[in-house]
């Protein structure tokens, strides 16, 4: 589509026929699927499909991350005009099939049902050879997308980019709890613990169940590419899972959020941290704990379509 058109085209959301390429509509207006990708439940051709689940029951404080997946959605139509800054000229909205797979539809006052229908509703997906970047919702998402992702790869590498460790103990089966998911995923041998790794910490972890911690105050000393060179090397060549909650980033760059703590990431360090992973095993991955009633200026869903942008171009890195 070509920069003229932007005066006669609009809602290419719903009416693009090819899944590849740029859209130079006007960004202001129209559908905000993600990036300005087609919305659609047909996956045939597609390399990667987008998909929210507008889940917050599980949260320990502020909810309001039911609206994060359309907040991002919104957000990332900033962004859509050319290739990510920082990708050596790649370019994975031209490169890659990416559709907008629009949210998972569930019964909001059935809340145990949840787990295992974002389990299904994720594992259709990868079963018709698809990945998935999904877009939260809270933290306890990751645990039902890890199932059906270990389901089809295997235990997977986590790279989980967070305040919180999300390790604290819970052997109840029937809690749904989004302080606890990585723990679960531990106990249900989801990931690989002696390859796994957690990146931008700063609260307190009794037992981290072997995983190996970066915290913030490293990633502040040492710089987000030292901290990316770490994480690799901890990784290696295993299929990898990345879950980014945007608590990792400090309050000012991240106001909106169920549980912000001090002292964390700033946006520039987590873009310079991603793209230092370039080359990983990505086989998919999550930015989760996005609250729109708490996001000033809407820079919080701003950062959560720069992450889910980033995660794409990992995906996609590998697989030129």
């Amino acid at each position: 589509m070509a920069l003229e058109d932007a005066k006669t085209e609009i809602d290419r959301a719903i009416g693009r026929g090819e899944l590849k390429g740029l859209a130079h509509e006007n960004a202001f207006a129209g559908v905000p699927s993600f990036l300005r990708r087609r919305y659609t439940k047909d996956l045939s051709g597609v390399d990667v499909a987008v998909t929210g689940i507008p889940f917050d029951q599980a949260v320990t404080h502020r909810p309001g991350t039911r609206f994060g997946p359309r907040a991002i959605r919104e957000a990332s139509t900033l962004q859509t005009y050319d290739p990510p800054y920082g990708w050596d000229g790649y370019s994975p909205l031209e490169a890659l099939a990416i559709a907008d797979y629009g949210d998972m539809a569930f019964d909001y006052a059935h809340t145990p049902d949840v787990p295992a229908r974002i389990e299904a509703h994720v594992g259709g997906i990868l079963a018709a050879g698809v990945a998935t970047i999904t877009l939260g919702g809270d933290h306890s998402i990751t645990l039902p997308i890890l199932r059906a992702h270990a389901a089809v790869h295997g235990p997977l590498a986590l790279i989980q980019v967070d305040a919180h460790t999300d390790t604290w103990p819970d052997d109840d089966a029937a809690r749904i709890d989004h302080g606890t998911f990585c723990y679960t995923a531990v106990k249900e041998g989801l990931i690989d613990t002696a390859r796994s790794i957690h990146v931008g910490i700063r609260t307190v972890v009794e037992d981290n169940l072997g995983i190996e911690i970066i915290d913030a105050h490293a990633v502040h000393k040492l710089g987000p590419a030292a901290a990316a060179e770490r994480v690799r090397a901890v990784v290696g060549d295993a299929p990898c899972y990345l879950s980014f909650d945007i608590d990792a980033l400090d309050p000012a760059y991240a106001p909106g959020t169920g549980t912000p703590v001090w002292g964390g990431m700033t946006s520039a360090q987590a873009a310079i941290f991603l793209r230092e992973l370039a080359g990983i095993d990505l086989r998919g991955g999550d930015v989760v704990e996005v609250s729109p009633p708490y996001d000033s200026a809407g820079i919080t869903a701003v950062a959560g379509a720069h992450v889910a942008m980033e995660l794409l171009c990992l995906w996609g890195w590998t697989r030129r």
